[in-house]
């Protein structure tokens, strides 16, 4: 009989079980893939660490979370500077007066204000959607060449229906610093990012390629407490029916060439061309790179059935009450903690899922 079954080999049952077991707890992990690490999970091919689910970049300004990270992997100095294509036209992303100099030729963070305040969406209320949201931060010169089109490939909706939280994750600075994030820690995992899992498992108990819900009576009899990372609309037999998300293709290529697009992220923000955005896995990690090799992938958004690998919660109001219905229960059941962006429906970075582990195991 174990402490804890965990389902789910991810960011947040790996965190949970590396918390339990250096408190003394059992742990029993299982995952439906083949492999740990979740959507974290990397391989190598030619010496480039390749992100199979999509570009995973760390960042945190959390002084504790760095410091449990940093106890499997050393970390590069990787800072994440993506570029927008559009129509042959390049933007820097995030917003920055690198963009705002693409875009209308300015030169002083006033300009650009001036620029956008000329254009801004005035509202004496919160925005209603993406679109509001959008045209109230950055105006429409910017909202028509790099947000909608982009959006409405990536979700398949039009802004307008979709929520204005989306946006607000997008940072706008008046600097010339294009770094895209804030925090004061970012990097790549040396090595990978299965590397960095096969050190948080060490010492526990990890099957692969088991789907728990085969055998749920089976594997709920080997703990005293479960650990649910998956969807929790499927834990409970979608009962109040399904939750939507987005999900993504892939389109992966080998190519014998020292340098394809220049840079690890370049987004391709017109609806002329299927993919959102363009990764070139190498600019990650170039410490055991082969010559004349590179790996590119194109992520395509692909339509959202339950048999696919769920990406992005789609936190629209329709959504978010089915949501709260599933919560209810789940607040109910002192048996599961839920854990993760598919059991708390929320769009979770890698150190906000960490941060999240911690304070569940914390309250257990």
């Amino acid at each position: 009989m174990y402490d804890y079954l965990i389902v789910g080999a991810g960011m947040f049952g790996a965190t949970f079980a590396r918390l339990a077991t250096d408190a003394g707890k059992t742990c029993l992990v299982i995952d439906k893939r083949e492999h740990i690490a979740g959507n974290c999970y990397s391989k190598e091919i030619h010496g480039i660490h390749q992100h199979i689910y999509g570009p995973h970049i760390f960042h945190t300004n959390d002084e504790k979370i760095w410091s449990f990270v940093q106890r499997f992997a050393t970390f590069n100095n990787f800072v994440n500077r993506p570029i927008a294509m559009n129509f042959g036209k390049v933007f820097s992303l995030p917003f920055s007066m690198y963009t705002f100099n693409a875009m209308w030729g300015v030169t002083t963070p006033e300009e650009a204000l001036n620029k956008i305040e000329e254009q801004r969406l005035k509202l004496d209320r919160e925005p209603y959607n993406l679109e509001e949201q959008a045209l109230s931060l950055v105006g429409t010169d910017i909202y028509e060449t790099l947000i909608k089109d982009y959006t409405k490939k990536q979700w398949k909706k039009d802004p307008k229906d979709l929520p204005a939280s989306i946006i607000k994750r997008l940072p706008v600075r008046f600097t010339w610093d294009n770094n895209y994030f804030f925090d004061k820690y970012q990097g790549i995992p040396i090595g990978g990012y299965t590397a960095m899992f096969e050190k948080m498992f060490e010492g526990i108990e990890v099957e692969t390629g088991i789907d728990y819900f085969e055998n749920r009576d089976h594997w709920n009899s080997k703990a005293k407490q479960i650990v649910f990372t998956g969807k929790i609309d499927e834990f409970y037999d979608f009962k109040f029916g399904e939750l939507e998300y987005r999900s993504l293709k892939f389109e992966t290529e080998v190519l014998d060439v020292d340098n394809y697009q220049g840079n690890a992220v370049v987004n391709y923000n017109s609806a002329d061309v299927p993919w959102t955005r363009m990764i070139e896995h190498k600019y990650f990690d170039e410490s055991t790179v082969e010559k004349n090799k590179t790996v590119i992938t194109k992520e395509i958004p692909d339509e959202w059935d339950r048999n696919k690998t769920a990406y992005y919660p789609i936190g629209d109001e329709l959504n978010m009450g089915i949501f709260k219905k599933y919560r209810e229960l789940a607040n109910q059941d002192d048996n599961v903690i839920f854990g993760g962006r598919l059991a708390e429906y929320r769009y979770y970075d890698m150190h906000q899922v960490i941060g999240s582990a911690i304070s569940k195991f914390s309250k257990n």
